[in-house]
Protein backbone atom coordinates (compact mmCIF):
# COMPACT_ATOMS: atom_id res chain seq x y z
CA UNK A 1 0.00 0.00 0.00
CA UNK A 2 1.05 3.59 -0.47
CA UNK A 3 1.34 4.50 3.22
CA UNK A 4 4.56 3.61 4.97
CA UNK A 5 4.47 1.29 7.94
CA UNK A 6 4.64 4.13 10.44
CA UNK A 7 1.59 5.78 8.91
CA UNK A 8 -0.34 2.52 8.91
CA UNK A 9 0.53 1.73 12.52
CA UNK A 10 -0.34 5.27 13.57
CA UNK A 11 -3.71 4.94 11.89
CA UNK A 12 -4.31 1.64 13.66
CA UNK A 13 -3.33 3.10 17.02
CA UNK A 14 -5.61 6.09 16.60
CA UNK A 15 -8.39 3.77 15.57
CA UNK A 16 -7.99 1.66 18.70
CA UNK A 17 -8.09 4.73 20.94
CA UNK A 18 -11.17 6.12 19.26
CA UNK A 19 -12.98 2.88 18.49
CA UNK A 20 -15.90 3.37 20.89
CA UNK A 21 -16.64 6.86 19.57
CA UNK A 22 -16.29 5.74 15.96
CA UNK A 23 -18.62 2.79 16.44
CA UNK A 24 -21.31 5.04 17.86
CA UNK A 25 -20.82 7.56 15.06
CA UNK A 26 -20.89 4.81 12.42
CA UNK A 27 -24.11 3.37 13.81
CA UNK A 28 -25.77 6.82 13.88
CA UNK A 29 -24.62 7.59 10.34
CA UNK A 30 -25.74 4.18 9.08
CA UNK A 31 -29.19 4.68 10.58
CA UNK A 32 -29.53 7.83 8.49
CA UNK A 33 -28.25 6.17 5.27
CA UNK A 34 -30.00 2.85 4.81
CA UNK A 35 -29.37 1.29 8.20
CA UNK A 36 -25.96 -0.25 7.41
CA UNK A 37 -23.85 -1.10 10.43
CA UNK A 38 -20.46 -2.57 11.28
CA UNK A 39 -21.06 -5.61 13.48
CA UNK A 40 -17.85 -6.43 15.35
CA UNK A 41 -16.79 -10.09 15.06
CA UNK A 42 -13.58 -9.95 17.08
CA UNK A 43 -10.18 -8.37 17.70
CA UNK A 44 -6.96 -9.77 16.21
CA UNK A 45 -3.24 -9.05 16.01
CA UNK A 46 -2.85 -6.73 12.99
CA UNK A 47 -5.28 -8.64 10.76
CA UNK A 48 -4.78 -8.19 7.02
CA UNK A 49 -7.43 -10.39 5.39
CA UNK A 50 -10.64 -12.28 6.17
CA UNK A 51 -11.88 -15.15 4.03
CA UNK A 52 -14.63 -17.74 4.01
CA UNK A 53 -14.10 -19.90 0.91
CA UNK A 54 -16.85 -21.24 -1.30
CA UNK A 55 -18.25 -24.47 0.13
CA UNK A 56 -16.91 -23.75 3.63
CA UNK A 57 -20.21 -23.07 5.36
CA UNK A 58 -19.69 -21.60 8.82
CA UNK A 59 -15.92 -21.15 8.39
CA UNK A 60 -14.10 -17.82 8.58
CA UNK A 61 -10.31 -17.47 8.36
CA UNK A 62 -8.52 -14.35 9.63
CA UNK A 63 -4.99 -13.69 8.35
CA UNK A 64 -2.66 -11.86 10.75
CA UNK A 65 0.26 -9.86 9.41
CA UNK A 66 2.89 -11.44 11.66
CA UNK A 67 2.32 -14.92 10.20
CA UNK A 68 -0.67 -16.58 11.86
CA UNK A 69 -4.07 -17.49 10.47
CA UNK A 70 -6.92 -17.82 12.96
CA UNK A 71 -10.13 -19.73 12.28
CA UNK A 72 -13.73 -19.35 13.38
CA UNK A 73 -16.48 -21.95 12.95
CA UNK A 74 -20.17 -21.22 13.36
CA UNK A 75 -19.41 -17.90 15.00
CA UNK A 76 -16.94 -19.22 17.56
CA UNK A 77 -13.16 -19.00 17.68
CA UNK A 78 -11.39 -22.31 16.98
CA UNK A 79 -7.86 -21.01 17.59
CA UNK A 80 -4.87 -21.00 15.25
CA UNK A 81 -5.24 -22.60 11.84
CA UNK A 82 -1.64 -21.98 10.73
CA UNK A 83 1.43 -20.43 12.38
CA UNK A 84 4.40 -19.59 10.12
CA UNK A 85 5.74 -16.62 12.07
CA UNK A 86 9.28 -17.94 11.76
CA UNK A 87 9.06 -17.79 7.96
CA UNK A 88 7.38 -14.39 7.56
CA UNK A 89 9.24 -11.09 7.61
CA UNK A 90 7.12 -8.60 9.51
CA UNK A 91 6.51 -5.79 10.02
CA UNK A 92 9.03 -3.35 8.53
CA UNK A 93 7.76 -1.35 5.60
CA UNK A 94 4.63 -3.04 4.35
CA UNK A 95 5.87 -6.60 4.75
CA UNK A 96 4.07 -9.53 6.34
CA UNK A 97 1.48 -12.22 5.63
CA UNK A 98 -1.13 -10.76 3.28
CA UNK A 99 -3.81 -13.21 2.17
CA UNK A 100 -4.89 -16.79 1.53
CA UNK A 101 -6.98 -18.71 -0.99
CA UNK A 102 -8.43 -22.23 -1.16
CA UNK A 103 -8.44 -24.40 -4.26
CA UNK A 104 -11.64 -26.32 -3.40
CA UNK A 105 -12.58 -26.49 0.25
CA UNK A 106 -14.91 -29.48 -0.15
CA UNK A 107 -12.77 -31.63 -2.42
CA UNK A 108 -9.18 -30.55 -1.78
CA UNK A 109 -7.10 -29.92 1.32
CA UNK A 110 -4.87 -27.44 -0.54
CA UNK A 111 -4.71 -23.73 0.16
CA UNK A 112 -2.30 -20.94 -0.73
CA UNK A 113 -0.70 -18.05 1.15
CA UNK A 114 1.14 -14.89 0.10
CA UNK A 115 3.88 -13.48 2.34
CA UNK A 116 7.28 -11.80 2.46
CA UNK A 117 10.20 -13.97 3.58
CA UNK A 118 13.31 -13.06 5.58
CA UNK A 119 14.89 -11.37 2.57
CA UNK A 120 11.79 -9.36 1.79
CA UNK A 121 11.03 -11.45 -1.30
CA UNK A 122 7.44 -12.31 -2.25
CA UNK A 123 6.54 -15.93 -1.59
CA UNK A 124 3.52 -17.87 -2.83
CA UNK A 125 3.24 -21.22 -1.04
CA UNK A 126 0.87 -24.15 -0.97
CA UNK A 127 -0.14 -25.83 2.30
CA UNK A 128 -2.58 -28.59 3.17
CA UNK A 129 -5.23 -28.88 5.83
CA UNK A 130 -5.00 -31.87 8.14
CA UNK A 131 -6.87 -34.90 6.86
CA UNK A 132 -9.38 -35.17 9.67
CA UNK A 133 -9.46 -31.62 10.99
CA UNK A 134 -10.23 -28.69 8.72
CA UNK A 135 -9.65 -26.19 11.52
CA UNK A 136 -5.92 -27.01 11.49
CA UNK A 137 -3.29 -26.82 8.75
CA UNK A 138 -0.24 -29.05 8.40
CA UNK A 139 2.63 -26.60 8.90
CA UNK A 140 5.15 -29.08 7.49
CA UNK A 141 3.29 -29.38 4.18
CA UNK A 142 4.58 -26.12 2.70
CA UNK A 143 5.42 -26.29 -1.00
CA UNK A 144 6.85 -23.03 -2.34
CA UNK A 145 5.50 -22.18 -5.76
CA UNK A 146 6.94 -18.73 -6.43
CA UNK A 147 9.76 -16.72 -4.89
CA UNK A 148 9.90 -13.25 -6.46
CA UNK A 149 12.87 -11.02 -5.63
CA UNK A 150 11.68 -7.91 -3.74
CA UNK A 151 14.46 -7.13 -1.28
CA UNK A 152 15.32 -3.56 -2.29
CA UNK A 153 12.20 -1.81 -0.97
CA UNK A 154 9.73 -2.76 1.75
CA UNK A 155 6.66 -1.29 0.02
CA UNK A 156 4.49 -2.17 -2.98
CA UNK A 157 4.27 -5.90 -2.31
CA UNK A 158 0.79 -6.32 -3.75
CA UNK A 159 -0.70 -9.00 -1.55
CA UNK A 160 -3.82 -10.66 -2.95
CA UNK A 161 -4.43 -14.29 -3.88
CA UNK A 162 -7.72 -15.39 -5.41
CA UNK A 163 -8.84 -18.74 -6.78
CA UNK A 164 -10.40 -17.79 -10.09
CA UNK A 165 -13.69 -18.89 -11.67
CA UNK A 166 -11.59 -20.84 -14.21
CA UNK A 167 -9.97 -22.93 -11.43
CA UNK A 168 -6.61 -21.16 -11.71
CA UNK A 169 -4.69 -19.23 -9.05
CA UNK A 170 -4.40 -15.47 -9.60
CA UNK A 171 -1.72 -13.39 -7.85
CA UNK A 172 -1.35 -9.59 -7.80
CA UNK A 173 2.18 -8.25 -7.32
CA UNK A 174 3.36 -4.71 -6.63
CA UNK A 175 5.92 -2.95 -8.82
CA UNK A 176 8.85 -3.51 -6.46
CA UNK A 177 8.59 -0.35 -4.36
CA UNK A 178 10.19 3.07 -4.34
CA UNK A 179 8.59 6.16 -5.84
CA UNK A 180 7.42 6.09 -9.45
CA UNK A 181 8.55 2.52 -10.26
CA UNK A 182 12.29 3.34 -10.43
CA UNK A 183 13.09 -0.18 -11.57
CA UNK A 184 10.55 0.05 -14.44
CA UNK A 185 9.03 -3.31 -13.53
CA UNK A 186 5.34 -2.72 -14.20
CA UNK A 187 5.75 -2.40 -17.99
CA UNK A 188 8.53 -4.99 -18.24
CA UNK A 189 7.17 -8.27 -19.63
CA UNK A 190 10.31 -9.97 -18.31
CA UNK A 191 9.47 -9.12 -14.67
CA UNK A 192 6.78 -10.66 -12.47
CA UNK A 193 6.42 -7.40 -10.51
CA UNK A 194 3.60 -4.94 -11.15
CA UNK A 195 1.52 -7.73 -12.66
CA UNK A 196 -1.52 -9.95 -12.40
CA UNK A 197 -0.21 -13.52 -12.56
CA UNK A 198 -2.11 -16.72 -13.40
CA UNK A 199 -0.84 -20.24 -12.70
CA UNK A 200 -2.20 -23.75 -12.21
CA UNK A 201 -0.73 -25.16 -8.97
CA UNK A 202 -2.87 -28.30 -9.19
CA UNK A 203 -0.81 -29.41 -12.15
CA UNK A 204 2.70 -30.60 -11.29
CA UNK A 205 4.78 -30.51 -14.47
CA UNK A 206 8.19 -32.01 -14.99
CA UNK A 207 11.17 -29.69 -14.86
CA UNK A 208 12.01 -26.69 -12.68
CA UNK A 209 8.53 -25.17 -12.39
CA UNK A 210 6.41 -26.19 -9.40
CA UNK A 211 3.12 -25.37 -11.13
CA UNK A 212 1.45 -25.51 -14.50
CA UNK A 213 1.28 -22.61 -16.95
CA UNK A 214 -2.15 -22.19 -18.56
CA UNK A 215 -1.63 -22.50 -22.30
CA UNK A 216 -3.84 -19.49 -23.02
CA UNK A 217 -1.82 -17.07 -20.88
CA UNK A 218 -1.01 -14.11 -23.16
CA UNK A 219 2.78 -14.48 -23.39
CA UNK A 220 3.03 -18.24 -23.79
CA UNK A 221 5.15 -18.76 -26.88
CA UNK A 222 5.88 -15.04 -27.11
CA UNK A 223 8.30 -12.58 -25.56
CA UNK A 224 7.42 -12.23 -21.89
CA UNK A 225 7.13 -14.30 -18.72
CA UNK A 226 4.57 -17.05 -19.14
CA UNK A 227 2.96 -16.47 -15.73
CA UNK A 228 1.83 -12.93 -16.63
CA UNK A 229 -1.87 -12.39 -17.28
CA UNK A 230 -1.90 -8.56 -17.21
CA UNK A 231 0.64 -5.79 -16.54
CA UNK A 232 0.93 -2.09 -15.77
CA UNK A 233 -0.08 -2.21 -12.08
CA UNK A 234 1.49 -0.18 -9.28
CA UNK A 235 0.36 -1.81 -6.05
CA UNK A 236 -2.74 -3.98 -6.53
CA UNK A 237 -3.03 -4.71 -2.83
CA UNK A 238 -6.56 -6.08 -3.18
CA UNK A 239 -8.53 -7.53 -6.09
CA UNK A 240 -11.62 -9.74 -6.33
CA UNK A 241 -13.77 -11.65 -8.80
CA UNK A 242 -17.38 -10.97 -9.62
CA UNK A 243 -18.64 -13.88 -11.70
CA UNK A 244 -16.70 -13.56 -14.98
CA UNK A 245 -15.23 -10.15 -14.10
CA UNK A 246 -12.25 -8.96 -12.09
CA UNK A 247 -12.06 -5.81 -9.96
CA UNK A 248 -8.61 -4.46 -9.03
CA UNK A 249 -8.07 -1.66 -6.51
CA UNK A 250 -4.68 -0.26 -7.56
CA UNK A 251 -2.98 2.07 -5.08
CA UNK A 252 -1.77 5.32 -6.67
CA UNK A 253 1.32 7.49 -6.22
CA UNK A 254 0.65 11.04 -5.04
CA UNK A 255 -2.56 12.08 -6.81
CA UNK A 256 -5.03 9.35 -7.77
CA UNK A 257 -6.38 5.96 -6.67
CA UNK A 258 -8.05 3.72 -9.24
CA UNK A 259 -10.37 0.79 -9.83
CA UNK A 260 -9.82 -1.45 -12.86
CA UNK A 261 -12.86 -3.55 -13.68
CA UNK A 262 -12.83 -5.88 -16.68
CA UNK A 263 -14.31 -9.11 -17.95
CA UNK A 264 -11.73 -11.73 -17.10
CA UNK A 265 -11.18 -12.70 -20.73
CA UNK A 266 -10.63 -9.07 -21.72
CA UNK A 267 -8.11 -8.64 -18.91
CA UNK A 268 -5.90 -11.25 -20.59
CA UNK A 269 -2.93 -9.32 -21.94
CA UNK A 270 -4.28 -6.03 -20.59
CA UNK A 271 -1.97 -3.12 -19.83
CA UNK A 272 -3.38 -0.98 -17.03
CA UNK A 273 -0.99 1.87 -17.71
CA UNK A 274 1.36 2.32 -14.75
CA UNK A 275 3.81 4.08 -14.69
CA UNK A 276 2.86 6.05 -17.77
CA UNK A 277 -0.52 6.76 -16.22
CA UNK A 278 -1.84 7.27 -12.71
CA UNK A 279 -5.62 7.03 -12.85
CA UNK A 280 -6.68 8.83 -16.03
CA UNK A 281 -3.72 11.24 -15.94
CA UNK A 282 -0.22 11.05 -17.37
CA UNK A 283 2.40 10.21 -14.77
CA UNK A 284 5.65 9.84 -16.69
CA UNK A 285 6.59 10.83 -20.23
CA UNK A 286 6.67 8.42 -23.09
CA UNK A 287 4.02 6.93 -25.32
CA UNK A 288 1.53 4.31 -24.20
CA UNK A 289 -1.39 4.20 -26.56
CA UNK A 290 -4.52 2.10 -26.15
CA UNK A 291 -3.86 1.08 -22.56
CA UNK A 292 -6.74 -0.29 -20.48
CA UNK A 293 -8.13 2.63 -18.53
CA UNK A 294 -9.66 2.30 -15.07
CA UNK A 295 -13.42 2.60 -14.73
CA UNK A 296 -13.03 4.92 -11.73
CA UNK A 297 -10.40 7.08 -10.05
CA UNK A 298 -10.44 9.45 -7.11
CA UNK A 299 -8.03 12.13 -5.95
CA UNK A 300 -6.19 12.60 -2.65
CA UNK A 301 -8.47 15.44 -1.61
CA UNK A 302 -10.09 15.54 1.85
CA UNK A 303 -7.39 13.41 3.45
CA UNK A 304 -7.74 10.38 1.16
CA UNK A 305 -4.51 8.55 0.37
CA UNK A 306 -4.75 4.85 -0.50
CA UNK A 307 -7.52 2.67 -1.90
CA UNK A 308 -8.48 -0.54 -0.17
CA UNK A 309 -10.07 -2.63 -2.90
CA UNK A 310 -13.20 -4.57 -2.09
CA UNK A 311 -15.98 -6.68 -3.56
CA UNK A 312 -19.14 -6.51 -5.61
CA UNK A 313 -22.01 -7.21 -3.23
CA UNK A 314 -23.97 -10.32 -4.26
CA UNK A 315 -26.42 -10.60 -1.40
CA UNK A 316 -29.77 -8.89 -0.98
CA UNK A 317 -29.16 -8.53 2.75
CA UNK A 318 -27.46 -5.15 2.23
CA UNK A 319 -30.28 -3.41 0.41
CA UNK A 320 -29.10 -0.80 -2.10
CA UNK A 321 -25.52 -2.07 -2.05
CA UNK A 322 -26.54 -5.20 -3.96
CA UNK A 323 -24.74 -5.26 -7.31
CA UNK A 324 -22.37 -2.43 -6.36
CA UNK A 325 -18.60 -2.53 -5.87
CA UNK A 326 -17.67 -1.60 -2.29
CA UNK A 327 -14.21 -0.18 -1.50
CA UNK A 328 -12.56 2.00 1.13
CA UNK A 329 -9.68 4.38 1.83
CA UNK A 330 -6.92 3.62 4.33
CA UNK A 331 -6.46 7.17 5.62
CA UNK A 332 -10.05 8.37 5.94
CA UNK A 333 -11.66 5.01 6.73
CA UNK A 334 -14.54 5.82 4.39
CA UNK A 335 -16.47 2.89 2.92
CA UNK A 336 -17.97 3.83 -0.44
CA UNK A 337 -19.44 2.14 -3.50
CA UNK A 338 -19.63 2.52 -7.27
CA UNK A 339 -21.80 0.91 -9.92
CA UNK A 340 -20.39 -2.49 -10.88
CA UNK A 341 -19.99 -1.94 -14.59
CA UNK A 342 -17.11 -2.10 -17.05
CA UNK A 343 -18.16 1.37 -18.23
CA UNK A 344 -16.36 4.41 -16.85
CA UNK A 345 -18.06 6.22 -13.97
CA UNK A 346 -17.42 9.40 -12.00
CA UNK A 347 -20.07 8.69 -9.38
CA UNK A 348 -19.19 7.27 -5.98
CA UNK A 349 -21.69 6.99 -3.14
CA UNK A 350 -21.06 6.85 0.58
CA UNK A 351 -22.43 3.99 2.64
CA UNK A 352 -22.62 5.89 5.91
CA UNK A 353 -19.86 3.66 7.30
CA UNK A 354 -16.40 4.78 8.35
CA UNK A 355 -13.68 3.12 10.44
CA UNK A 356 -10.08 4.19 10.96
CA UNK A 357 -7.21 1.99 9.78
CA UNK A 358 -9.27 0.27 7.09
CA UNK A 359 -6.95 -2.35 5.59
CA UNK A 360 -9.10 -5.00 3.88
CA UNK A 361 -12.46 -6.43 2.90
CA UNK A 362 -13.47 -10.08 2.62
CA UNK A 363 -16.42 -12.38 2.05
CA UNK A 364 -17.62 -15.75 3.34
CA UNK A 365 -19.33 -18.73 1.70
CA UNK A 366 -22.71 -16.96 1.95
CA UNK A 367 -21.25 -13.80 0.32
CA UNK A 368 -21.57 -11.76 3.48
CA UNK A 369 -19.22 -8.76 3.36
CA UNK A 370 -16.56 -8.18 6.02
CA UNK A 371 -14.26 -5.27 6.86
CA UNK A 372 -10.90 -5.23 8.64
CA UNK A 373 -10.11 -1.96 10.39
CA UNK A 374 -8.19 -0.91 13.48
CA UNK A 375 -7.26 -4.43 14.52
CA UNK A 376 -10.84 -5.70 14.39
CA UNK A 377 -12.98 -7.73 11.99
CA UNK A 378 -16.49 -6.47 11.26
CA UNK A 379 -19.38 -7.80 9.24
CA UNK A 380 -21.49 -5.26 7.39
CA UNK A 381 -25.11 -5.76 8.37
CA UNK A 382 -28.41 -3.98 7.91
Amino acid sequence: MLAAAAVVLAALALSLLARGTQERASAQQAEQQGGLQLNRIGDYDSPTYVHGPKGAKGFLFIVERSGEIKVRKDGESRGTFLNIKGRVRCCDGERGLFSMAFADFKESRRFYVYYTDGSGDLVISEFRMRKNNRTRADKSSERKLLDIEHSRYGNHNGGQLQWGPDDKLYIATGDGGGGGDPQENAQDKGSLLGKLLRINPLRNPKGKLRYGIPRDNPYVGESGDNEIYARGLRNPYRFSFDRDRIAIGDVGQDRFEEVNFEKLKKAKGANFGWDNYEGFSRYEGGSLDNHDEPIFAYSHSNGRCSITGGYVVRTNQLGGLAGRYVYGDLCTGEIRSIRASTDRTNSSDGTGLKEGGLVSFGTDAKRNLYVIAGGAVYRITR
